[in-house]
């Protein structure tokens, strides 16, 4: 019997996931939700047509677990990849500091009519990334061992 996923599947391994269409970017989306990155870790190779940033995602998977069994709660490095980019534009981001912390609120795809269109990277404080691409093709990995949040908190957002 084959069904979808769960996130206690994922336990301690490292994450690999891939979007095709909108309902995977949501996936995406929420383990991404409330990462930090420096504007420093921002990378476009136009001649790979990749827009790719190094993330310091909450592990939002993670979360029930920790709280059950008593351990502290985790982050890990991510990369969150965005292929066949045609352009980059962003808004309220200063390129010139890479030390400036940036938090990501949410990611989607806005279609356009021939197949393209663009992903966009909300950002805390009327920030945003929007890659113009030729297909949608998102790629998430972790590429370390998750460490203990500094904060020792789970995010939150005031309603």
């Amino acid at each position: 019997m084959t069904g979808d996923a769960t996130f206690e599947e994922g336990g301690e391994q490292p994450l690999r996931l891939k979007a095709l269409d909108s309902a995977d970017l949501d996936v995406i989306s929420s383990l991404i939700q409330d990462a930090v990155l420096k504007v420093g870790e921002i990378r476009w190779d136009r001649r790979k047509r990749r827009l790719a940033l190094l993330l310091n995602r909450f592990r939002w998977e993670d979360l029930q677990t920790a709280r059950q069994r008593k351990r502290g709660l985790e982050r890990v490095q991510t990369i969150l990849s965005i292929e066949d980019v045609l352009a980059v534009r962003s808004q309220g981001l200063n390129r010139d500091d890479p030390e400036v912390i940036l938090s990501v609120l949410s990611v989607a795809f806005e279609p356009a009519k021939d197949g393209t269109g663009r992903v966009v990277i909300t950002l805390a404080g009327d920030g945003a990334i929007a890659a113009f691409v030729e297909s949608l093709e998102v790629l998430l990995r972790d590429v370390t061992r998750p460490y203990l949040a500094p904060s020792g908190k789970a995010p939150t957002h005031p309603e």
